[in-house]
């Protein structure tokens, strides 16, 4: 990846802010309405180079590091964080395939994946397995010069508007301890027996598509093995998942800063006992909360990235970034809420979409619990106790 100056970094995000103002917010509160896949968006995303954004140039893409992506994911966030979702697990896929696909692997998926014409999903998320993943059940049995695949994968983003998806699953069942039976795929459509079960009608991040998958006998070429080599699918999505918190907290971020530039417009604006309730000391005090909290976590997530960038292992850094501007986008996005009284409440206004949208952050990509719980037991580990 390349390091930009400061400059280049300035220019990227003024395009994607514009990208926002001219493409994204003139349709985000209807099409999250009425739940509509924005399609007309991706021909402009392309064009920017959204969904080559770290993969390196030799293959076609941008290579960016990772603060630059951050911040590309902060500004998609602001308008609508569901746009920001069309390139998310995309690029978790992206990672898999390019720290640990062969180089066979990378030559024919990273330069499609880098101009869209691939555009990735995970399969990881199963209706017994979500935070514990080592309790996946779907597996990939041997036959000849193919797996056969059979299983489901639930909660998918891009599953249905996505046209590949890095599947994680067990190559051997009796494994101990049981990771080192599970492999990750990369499953292509069309396919026999691969389908798009029943789609997921959720709270918030609407207008994105959500699917379960279903792998009916699917074959799938054992050119597919991610890394050519079985039981290495659960550290090689794990690897991933440190960019997709740091993405998920960039989300948060920008989810966060949309609702708090949203009240303290309202609040300079709206007249109460004959002054703006800007000056009511209480609703003074929220917003000062509110931009201290929510530079602290763009803070964290930035220093999340650039260790990161670093190499290395950083999903102590990325999880406290995860963890920490998720719920402050949760708490930002209520107290903006507040701020707007009963007009925060109506579909009028984007406070209540910001509001309907934090949870994702909170729950999505690794619940907060368990980010709770890698992040003692990494502490554990680097204080030697």
């Amino acid at each position: 990846m390349t390091q930009v100056s400061e400059e280049t970094r300035r220019q990227i995000v003024s395009l994607v802010r514009e990208f926002v103002a001219n493409d994204v917010l003139p349709i985000a509160s209807r099409y999250d309405n009425e739940d509509i896949y924005p399609q007309e968006l991706v021909p402009t995303m392309r064009d920017l180079g959204l969904f080559g954004i770290t993969i390196p140039e030799e293959y076609g893409g941008l290579g960016l590091d990772q603060t630059t992506m951050a911040m590309i994911f902060e500004e998609l966030s602001k308008g609508w964080m569901s746009v920001a979702g069309i390139i998310g697990t995309h690029h978790v896929m992206a990672s898999i395939v390019g720290d640990f696909g062969t180089e066979k692997q990378k030559e024919r998926l990273l330069p499609s994946m880098a101009s869209g014409d691939i555009r990735g999903a995970l399969g990881l998320t199963e209706p017994e397995a979500g935070s514990d993943v080592q309790n996946i059940q779907t597996t990939a049995k041997m036959d000849g010069e193919e797996y056969i695949l059979n299983g489901s994968k639930m909660f998918i983003t891009n599953g249905e508007h996505g046209n590949a998806v890095a599947v994680l699953a067990k190559t051997d069942p009796h494994a101990e301890p049981r990771y080192r039976g599970i492999s990750c795929f990369v499953v292509q459509k069309p396919a026999h027996g691969f389908s798009v079960g029943q789609h997921i009608d959720k709270l918030g991040y609407r207008g994105l598509d959500t699917v379960e998958l279903v792998f009916d006998n699917v074959r799938v070429s054992t050119e597919n093995l991610v890394g050519g080599e079985e039981g290495r699918g659960y550290g090689q999505v794990l690897s991933a998942l440190e960019s997709g918190r740091i993405n998920v907290a960039a989300r948060a971020v920008g989810v966060a800063t949309a609702a708090f530039e949203a009240a303290i417009k309202y609040a300079s604006q709206r007249k109460a006992f004959g002054k703006r309730i800007a000056d009511h000391q209480a609703i003074a005090s929220k917003l000062a909360d509110m931009a201290t909290k929510i530079e602290a976590a763009r803070l964290l997530t930035y220093e999340a990235a650039r260790k990161r960038d670093e190499g290395g292992r950083v999903d102590l850094e990325a999880g406290m970034a995860k963890l920490f501007a998720s719920e402050v986008c949760g708490e930002v996005t209520m107290e903006a809420m507040r701020i707007h009284g009963g007009y925060g409440y109506i579909k009028e206004y984007p406070v209540e979409r910001y509001y309907r949208d934090a949870p994702l952050m909170i729950i999505g990509e690794g619940t907060n619990e368990i980010q709770k719980l890698v992040i003692a037991r990494r502490l554990l580990d680097k204080y030697g106790v």
